[in-house]
């Protein structure tokens, strides 16, 4: 292969996009299509959407309150259980969810709010969504939630590698000059921009797609296109070596780019899930805080009056019961009338209690369903999924600050949201977005060609200020480092991060310590519910567990659904596409098998 630097500036785009807050489809649209442009794979707007996108809505399939009395258990009360619960209600299935949790609603989605008015908070979970995650917003346009533009980088945010700090100017030049001469690159290494390299070795392979293999990336199917399975096979880090990349160059990106080296050695699918629909180019946040999303759901669901199914009456609707605290540890068929027994237990309980189903939803992740007993057992692909499935680390802690320290200065040196990138255990600290509106210069840069994030040129709205108090994610770290700094105690945790925070802004030690007056943390690995952070294969798993994943057992009563069921692993669109099939699975057995 050749070590040129590659042709790989992307076509002048025909208009220059903003990011509103509350985008209306049109608009969100227009900045997908942007993003595809930019990169030469406009063909792909329409599958990207298509495939994305919520399956036809359950009323096609039934009347509304068609199934009154038939039972459904879903196990779990995460977005994937939500969405299934929702849906399956417009036809009058009489649901009941489990959910293990007490204290809040909506699984690894977890704002966590620092006072009772709920003002500060920040995302110990999911904490973002794309503009091309169409099932996401169907439901965000649904229950009418507020959103505005998720800052992803920022030109003032710093990168700190090897002990050298710059800032990171959106063509790379800082980078190259001071960090690059760290590293024993070649010759067209040292001339190529960092995130050119990243695109060449690791995007470029999309490219030579065919435009209908494409949408397998994010897809789940029995049988994947040849250029899917031989993708299959490589791990990220095996990926770069065949583009050509010496094992300094792969050192130095892997430092810049937590998505790079956090994952080296996980499969190179998962990479393209993200490349494929452009996840990172346009991203939004619910303002409030990610969990308004699960909490619409919950109090729709048990509201006896929900405004949110026009055209179906509310005596057609099914019964919800929500049972918080209560941890489904067995799953059982019946011989003689296929029905499924849940067992589970209660804080307040000694003994196991258990119920019987038409059918279930299970929406808990592979990790923790591999300590429930299931009598019989599933299918052995099944079996060998929930055991084998890689679910990564992830650490998230957040400081509640008296005033926004990384605001102060200038146009030139303040840092309104966007992260800095670092090779320190931390790996990355991200500024929140609220008081960021997008400025001029970065116009100006898409007018001259460059090809940049809209995201990377940011200042602060009218009317903010840095005085204000602030809640700043101080470390978000996945896979190794997220174990290693996950598994110290919170007090010694908590000084390790402060002084990395001040060591990547060049403050001095100490700094932070009268100027953090709270903080929260979590590492996911550590939670007995759901035992990892997110599903993230492994070379290989995709072709091999994807599909069987997804089957459901026990002859059609039980199904599955939650991010580690779709094709996009990690992100919220997963979880509610994949309750949204659940649904319509049941709703198509049980009209087949007039269980009512």
């Amino acid at each position: 292969m050749s070590r040129k630097k590659p042709n790989i500036v992307p076509s002048e785009p025909g208009f220059t996009p903003y990011m509103p807050d509350n985008p209306t489809d049109e608009e969100r649209y227009g900045l997908l299509r942007y993003s595809l442009e930019r990169v030469g794979r406009l063909e792909d707007f329409d599958n990207i959407l298509k495939v994305l996108g919520p399956p036809p809505d359950i009323t096609t399939i039934a009347s509304p309150g068609e199934f009154r009395g038939v039972k459904v258990g879903i196990i779990g009360g995460g977005l994937a259980g939500l969405s299934a619960a929702f849906e399956l209600r417009k036809l009058g299935f009489d649901i009941t969810v489990f959910e293990a949790l007490e204290d809040r609603i909506g699984g690894r989605i977890y704002t966590y709010y620092f006072d009772e008015e709920k003002k500060y908070y920040g995302e110990l979970g999911a904490m973002r969504f794309p503009v091309s995650h169409e099932t996401t917003w169907h439901y965000i346009n649904l229950f009418k939630l507020p959103t505005r533009p998720f800052v992803q980088t920022n030109e003032n945010a710093f990168i700190y590698v090897k002990g050298v700090r710059v800032r990171n100017d959106a063509e790379g030049r800082n980078v190259m000059e001071r960090i690059y001469p760290k590293f024993d690159l070649n010759g067209w290494e040292r001339r190529t921009p960092w995130e050119d390299l990243i695109f060449y070795a690791l995007e470029t392979p999309l490219l030579r797609m065919l435009q209908e293999v494409r949408p397998e990336t994010v897809d789940v199917r029995p049988i994947y296109s040849p250029a899917i399975v031989y993708w299959d096979y490589f791990d990220v880090r095996r990926v770069m070596e065949e583009a050509g990349l010496s094992q300094d160059a792969i050192y130095l990106l892997g430092s810049l780019s937590p998505a790079v080296g956090s994952f080296l050695y996980n499969g190179y699918i998962e990479f393209l899930t993200e490349v494929y629909p452009a996840v990172f180019n346009f991203l939004y946040e619910i303002i409030g805080g990610m969990a308004r999303l699960p909490l619409a759901f919950y109090e729709s669901l048990t509201s006896p009056n929900p405004k949110e199914y026009p055209g179906i009456p509310d005596r057609h609707l099914g019964r919800v019961t929500w049972r918080r605290g209560t941890w489904v540890d067995g799953i059982f068929r019946h011989g003689e009338d296929g029905r499924v027994t849940l067992r589970y237990k209660t804080r307040y309980t000694r003994d196991c209690l258990q119920e019987d189903f038409d059918y279930v939803v299970c929406a808990i992740p592979f990790s923790t369903l591999r300590i429930v007993k299931i009598d019989p057992p599933f299918r052995n692909r099944k079996m060998q999924a929930i055991k084998e499935v890689n679910y990564i680390e992830a650490q998230k802690t957040l400081f509640l600050c008296k005033f926004r320290f990384w605001e102060l200065g200038g146009p030139g040196e303040r840092i309104v949201g966007g992260a800095s990138y670092t090779d320190l255990p931390i790996q990355q600290i991200r500024y929140p977005s609220d008081h960021a509106r997008c400025n001029s210069k970065w116009k100006e840069r898409v007018r001259r060609g460059f090809f940049v994030s809209p995201a990377d040129s940011w200042d602060m709205r009218h009317g903010y200020s840095p005085d204000e108090p602030g809640v700043l994610l101080a470390s978000y770290n996945l896979t190794l480092d997220a174990a290693r700094l996950g598994n110290i105690p919170d007090d010694v945790a908590f000084e390790i991060i402060k002084r990395q925070v001040e060591e990547v802004h060049g403050l001095p030690k100490g700094y932070l310590d009268p100027v953090v007056v709270d903080f929260a943390r979590i590492s996911w690995g550590r939670q007995p519910t759901f035992l990892g952070g997110f599903c993230y294969y492994f070379p290989e798993q995709k072709r091999i567990f994807s599909w069987a994943s997804a089957l459901p057992e026990y002859d059609g009563r039980v199904y599955f659904a939650g991010e580690h069921i779709s094709g996009t692993h990690g992100w919220a669109n997963g979880a509610l596409k994949t309750g949204m099939e659940a649904a319509n699975g049941i709703a198509r057995s049980a009209k087949a098998a007039k269980i009512y």
